[in-house]
């Protein structure tokens, strides 16, 4: 027994010794952080993911602004890092890639790319390919056969120059073809998406045939990598055969038991549940080491998983939102530094060879260009639409990558033609973007739906000289006043924008307050019905979604037409709509956030809408706090420094997401040709006890003159036709004593405790609210045209006018007064403080810009920043003087902002 017990003593002292001594050493005693030990390569590892991240992501940056990809980035950076450029830094690959730590490396990068692969057979959906069964398996097949063919007979010279004799000609050939007539389905379908072409006859018909050839490609690359393994034809005929196999047993046998296991653990109506994440991921790795075992590909395996995953619910969209973030972020980049590794542009340094690589780049290009160029042109597409397919197929991107590698690995390609090719990979996907852009402008699609317009070359030079021309900033007489009698007719299409959960309520507010009359005993007279059915309100709900560079993001671009029916935005408004007699119509869009603003344009002329209802809620405030700044108040500063340390990335996370709101608002006036309105929501969400309103609305609207004010004038008359909305509309000009001494140190007192303004606009991307200068006769013009409309509506009007009904409702009056704001700001705070008593909501609507305007307000804007605090300047250039100045000075009603759409 002591015998025992001091052997155990002995063990135990013995592993406390061994875990003393492992811990020795470290930077602090002069260690080489980035020596490489096989038993702790992690540090190793951290510096190499530390160093590619950050190629990777600059590279990615740059590239961003001319619209490439984000693997050309990923492929170049990991160029940059091999022999090609960093690795002729001495010592470079000796502490950052030592080849001794290579292993770890593409040990990570491999199991990283199993999980992409099966990202990207769930990303392949069958359903597109079934809509598209008569065009897409014909230019999949010419776009695999022609290269296929080109690639064989450049594999001849190439392999007698280059390759050796102990590798079979026939494998060299074989991987060459595979290599020529894959297409990057991943790649294709982003690029898709970012150029808006997923809901056009090309963008459909290049998706399907995508899915085609990239399902073929990697079939043929299994073939190439079954050929490479197995030492005979008939073993290679076996793996063949156990690999049809193993697919049927997953299509007929696993599939319909993943779908049940699904809907047991209820993944499809909620989104995968843990047990259904494990079970999944142990299958895909376990299909990996299975076709990897029997001579195949490991990728192959993850593959096929991805392809059995259930469609329904969206299922496979939500487990890769799961999945998604490591695989782009960490494993991808680290695969393509391995590449990156692998490839020396350095070897390029002869004649022959750089011949030899402009030869792989043209044939390759010609080959796939023009075999689905002919057969998209056979199929009855126009010329400029079938070079459009032919250049989306010859994208090649990181799936020949995979095929190069898997032929290095093999030992069947050189380095120096490992690098050939590699140049060709991006060369082509680099190219494919400006090449879509130059056959296939914007002018010439055709969108689902539509029929293909003739165009000619004068045609097209029409259409972009109109394009290009079709917004001025000088405002002459005849347009003006013409577009001002147009804004006179009752609006009854709109486009109401969603964006964002927070946004709904004002939305509904709006939507709620165009609703038409209601229908009265006397009004069943046919003349009476049929002005209601033309005067009948349509609101076109378009929800916007912007695009990330999530592979997920791209699944939902190309399930749109499933997402629209589930989306909640949409679904809660269509329901408002229903319930308040209003025709409500769904549209969703994914795009780029720079694209956003064109979006909403765009789609506005499509549908004819007469009126864009834009939502916009500045700043989120605190229950406790009656500010809407996003710097609080010193007396609601928490006393702890350090908690104010670690709250200051919360209290500022609403100013980022304001400001880029901002910037998308500023957007669609600066390009909209399309009334717009933008609601700036002043409510509190979190409150409670506010006033009921019995559904009653009362609008101030402080007229000041100019194109935007008549429009908000008019639309106030139309209104105010719905019996449950009155107005104020209060006619504001300067006095000659320019004094704002009448605002007397009671009032300042008054208004101290408030903080400063709101979140503000810093950028100067899109044009503010002051236009060109303007001259003498458009002035006088523009004056006439507020006369005319002042006069036509504060007169009074016989009681068979069809206005009579509405003015009815709407109290005129005419002020004079050194200080404007300060008057419309009184106006509005007297608002709110009879609102409990009106029992009506109370709701500001004035014209956004200072475009042929009466009064210049920037020297009152100036005191009221001084007197209320905050920087407004940049404000201003979103919502316009009166509506900054209300929001400076805290009003709390909602404010509405129109713009009249300019006229060319």
């Amino acid at each position: 027994m002591f015998d025992c017990a001091t052997n155990v003593f002995h063990l135990a002292g013995s592993l406390r010794w061994k875990r003393e001594a492992a811990g020795q050493g470290g930077l602090l005693n002069g260690e080489d952080p980035s020596a490489f030990t096989t038993s702790d390569p992690l540090k190793t590892w951290i510096i190499q993911l530390g160093v590619i991240l950050m190629i990777t992501q600059l590279l990615g940056l740059i590239l961003r602004r001319i619209r490439q990809p984000k693997v050309i980035a990923e492929v170049i950076g990991g160029i940059l890092l091999g022999p090609t450029a960093f690795g002729r830094i001495p010592g470079f690959t000796t502490h950052i890639f030592p080849a001794v730590a290579t292993p770890y490396l593409s040990l990570v990068a491999n199991i990283g790319l199993c999980l992409f692969l099966f990202l990207v057979g769930m990303e392949i959906e069958w359903s597109v390919v079934q809509r598209n069964y008569k065009r897409a398996p014909f230019i999949a097949l010419a776009g695999i056969t022609l290269p296929f063919g080109l690639g064989a007979a450049l594999s001849r010279p190439l392999y007698h120059h280059f390759i050796s004799d102990s590798v079979k000609y026939t494998d060299f050939m074989l991987f060459t073809g595979v290599a020529y007539s894959i297409t990057a389905f991943p790649v294709l379908c982003r690029i898709l998406t970012e150029l808006k072409l997923l809901d056009t006859h090309v963008g459909v018909t290049v998706l399907s045939a995508g899915v085609i050839d990239d399902i073929v490609g990697w079939v043929l690359l299994a073939l190439s990598v079954a050929l490479v393994n197995s030492g005979s034809g008939l073993t290679c005929l076996w793996i063949l055969l156990v690999t049809i196999a193993w697919a049927l047993v997953l299509f007929f046998v696993l599939r319909p038991i993943i779908y049940w296991l699904a809907r047991r653990t209820g993944s499809i109506e909620n989104g995968p549940t843990i047990s259904f994440m494990t079970i999944t991921i142990l299958l895909m790795f376990g299909s990996a080491f299975f076709t990897d075992i029997i001579g195949v590909q490991s990728i192959f395996g993850a593959f096929l998983v991805g392809l059995i995953i259930p469609r329904e619910g969206g299922l496979c969209i939500a487990l890769t939102e799961k999945l998604e973030d490591m695989v782009q972020v960490i494993f991808l980049p680290l695969y393509f530094t391995l590449s990156g590794l692998n490839t020396n542009l350095g070897l390029l340094d002869d004649g022959i060879t750089w011949g030899f690589t402009i030869a792989i780049i043209s044939l390759s290009f010609s080959g796939k260009f023009s075999g689905c160029t002919l057969a998209s042109r056979a199929l009855g597409f126009r010329w400029r639409e079938a070079a459009t397919v032919g250049s989306f197929m010859s994208c090649k991107g990181l799936v020949e990558l995979i095929v190069l590698n898997v032929g290095l690995s093999a030992g069947i390609l050189t380095q120096k033609v490992f690098s050939m090719f590699v140049l060709e990979a991006v060369f082509l996907t680099f190219m494919t973007t400006p090449l879509v852009n130059t056959f296939y402008p914007p002018s010439m699609r055709v969108r689902l739906g539509q029929h293909a317009p003739q165009h000619d070359a004068a045609s097209l030079q029409r259409s972009d000289s109109a394009h290009k021309g079709s917004v001025k900033s000088d405002d002459v007489a005849a347009p003006e006043l013409s577009k001002f009698e147009e804004s006179d007719e009752r609006k009854s299409r709109f486009t109401v924008v969603l964006d964002r959960l927070e946004h709904l309520p004002g939305m509904m507010v709006l939507t709620q307050l165009i609703q038409p009359p209601p229908i009265l005993a006397a009004d069943h007279s046919p003349k009476k019905k049929a002005a209601r059915r033309a005067s009948s309100v349509s609101v076109d709900a378009f929800r916007l979604i912007e695009l990330s560079d999530r592979t997920s993001a791209v699944m939902r671009s190309s399930n749109t037409d499933v997402l629209i029916h589930k989306d909640p935005l949409l679904n809660i408004f269509g329901t408002f709509g229903r319930l308040n007699r209003v025709s409500v119509s769904s549209s969703l869009a994914i795009v780029p956030f720079e694209d956003l603003p064109a979006s909403v344009v765009e789609h506005a002329q499509q549908h004819g809408s007469q009126l864009i209802f834009v939502p916009w809620t500045p700043v989120q405030r605190s229950a406790e706090s009656d500010t809407d700044s996003p710097s609080t108040s010193a007396e609601n500063q928490p006393s702890n420094p350090f908690e104010a340390l670690f709250r200051a990335a919360h209290s500022g996370s609403g100013q980022p997401s304001s400001t880029l709101h901002s910037n998308f608002v500023r957007g669609i006036f600066a390009q909209a040709t399309t009334d717009v309105a933008l609601f700036i929501d002043r409510q509190h969400p979190g409150e409670f006890g506010l006033p009921a309103f019995d559904g009653q609305h009362h609008i101030f609207l402080p007229f000041f003159g100019g194109p935007d004010d008549r429009l908000a004038l008019s639309f106030v008359v139309q209104l105010c036709a719905n019996p449950g909305v009155t107005a104020t509309v209060v006619r504001v000009s300067k006095s000659a004593f320019d004094d704002l001494s009448r605002i007397d140190s009671v009032d300042k007192l008054k208004m101290a405790h408030l903080g400063p303004e709101e979140a503000t606009v810093h950028t100067i991307a899109f044009p503010d609210t002051v236009y060109d200068a303007q001259t003498t006769q458009t002035r006088i013009q523009s004056e006439t045209a507020d006369n005319i409309a002042w006069t036509r509506y504060s007169s009074q009007q016989p009681p068979d006018s069809p206005l009579a009904s509405a003015l009815s409702r709407i109290s005129f009056s005419d002020i004079r007064t050194p200080a404007p704001l300060q008057t419309v700001i009184e106006y509005a705070n007297n608002l709110s403080e009879t609102a409990a008593e009106r029992r009506a909501q109370p709701i500001i609507i004035v014209g956004r810009s200072r475009r042929l305007a009466t009064e210049n307000h920037h020297s009152e804007i100036t005191q009221l920043i001084e007197q209320y605090g905050g920087s407004g300047g940049e404000v201003k250039k979103t919502v316009g003087d009166v509506a900054a100045a209300l929001m400076i000075a805290r009003c709390k009603p909602d404010i509405v902002v129109l713009q009249m759409a300019k006229v060319g």
